[in-house]
């Protein structure tokens, strides 16, 4: 606590050698008792300093010893002394402004929690994704081709399938090649080598085994593949299929059940925040699904997951996947979930 000196309103008694006479005036000390007095003031003085400033000290010594805060404390003050009402020093830390950061400045409890630093062109160097646009638009005009059954490991399946459309006619494989370019162009520019299962430069196909064996050959790191789903009318929403645990045949999908589950999630999660999509109500659970018979993930060999982002059968579902805005977020929902699958564990 701060203490007020308040001036007496008398004069002050000249015989007073504790208090200081007005400087001038008619009670001002005559030049033989100023001598004496100024110096018994001074050796006072330096008295009480050589007394105090020694114990001082010792006292912030043995206050750091024992573990006071040091530079990195954020909510530590340095020691303050002072004379207690006995006259004897105490050490005291100066208390700390609720709330306040380590520079002093007080934090504003209602702020958000700072957000992770915003990928550079950095943030993906030395990483492998791997993008699978689902189906090719050229597919209807080969049907014998993408009939012919492949085996998946716990199955024989068809190599391909032409994929759904809107009612307008917007194709699955349309969408899927568009939001695979955007997300591509996101991940590039994050430092990521993107690979494609194909660019739109295939007559028809690739097959459902070829798929996967182009992310194991490239050693993705992660891999995505992007579909529109067919459901009924009446059913909106997006999901993600994640790969079952199948060890059959050419199949083993031991080793990626688990992160596969974890992309999974971010991917929900990330796509989802960017569209605002939300989660399929005609399918799957809590827009999530596990699946055993999708050769494109028996056969994968690195985490690998499928989204089908809407139902192109919905009319507000099908609004939405025709709007070039919408499939820009759709494609950022992606880019960022595989960005954070592959910087955080």
């Amino acid at each position: 606590m701060t203490r007020t000196t308040r001036r007496p309103t008398e004069p002050v008694d000249p015989v007073d050698t504790t208090a200081p006479a007005p400087p001038d005036g008619p009670d001002a000390p005559t030049a033989a008792t100023a001598g004496p007095r100024r110096r018994s003031a001074l050796r006072r003085t330096a008295t009480v300093v050589g007394v105090l400033a020694p114990l001082g000290l010792v006292g912030w010594l043995g206050w750091q010893a024992v573990g006071g805060p040091g530079p990195d404390t954020p909510d530590a003050a340095p020691p303050a002394t002072g004379p207690t009402a006995q006259g004897a020093p105490t050490t005291q830390a100066t208390p700390a402004t609720p709330g306040a950061t380590a520079a002093g400045t007080p934090a504003d409890p209602a702020a958000p929690v700072p957000a992770p630093a915003a990928p550079t062109a950095t943030t993906l160097a030395g990483r492998t994704v791997l993008l699978d646009p689902g189906h090719n638009t050229g597919n209807s005009a080969h049907t014998t081709e993408i009939n012919r059954k492949v085996d998946i490991g716990n199955a024989r399946k068809e190599c391909d399938t032409t994929g759904t459309a809107t009612n307008a006619g917007y194709t699955e494989a349309e969408y899927s090649l568009d939001v695979v370019h955007r997300a591509r162009a996101i991940l590039a520019a994050r430092g990521a080598t993107v690979v494609l299962v194909h660019d739109g430069d295939r007559p028809w196909g690739p097959c459902i085994d070829e798929r996967a064996r182009i992310g194991n050959t490239a050693h993705a790191d992660a891999a995505v593949s992007v579909h529109g789903d067919g459901g009924p009318a009446s059913g909106s929403g997006f999901h993600v299929i994640m790969p079952a645990k199948v060890v059959a045949g050419r199949a083993n999908t031991s080793a990626i059940v688990d992160p596969s589950h974890r992309l999974g999630l971010l991917l929900r999660e990330n796509f989802h925040t960017a569209t605002g999509e939300p989660y399929a109500d005609y399918t799957a659970s809590q827009g999530l699904d596990t699946r055993s018979d999708l050769g494109g993930l028996n056969l994968s060999t690195v985490p690998k997951v499928f989204i089908e982002c809407g139902n192109m059968r919905n009319p507000a579902d099908a609004r939405r996947m025709t709007d070039p805005q919408w499939r820009q977020q759709a494609a950022q929902g992606i880019a960022d979930a595989l960005t954070a699958f592959l910087t955080t564990r």
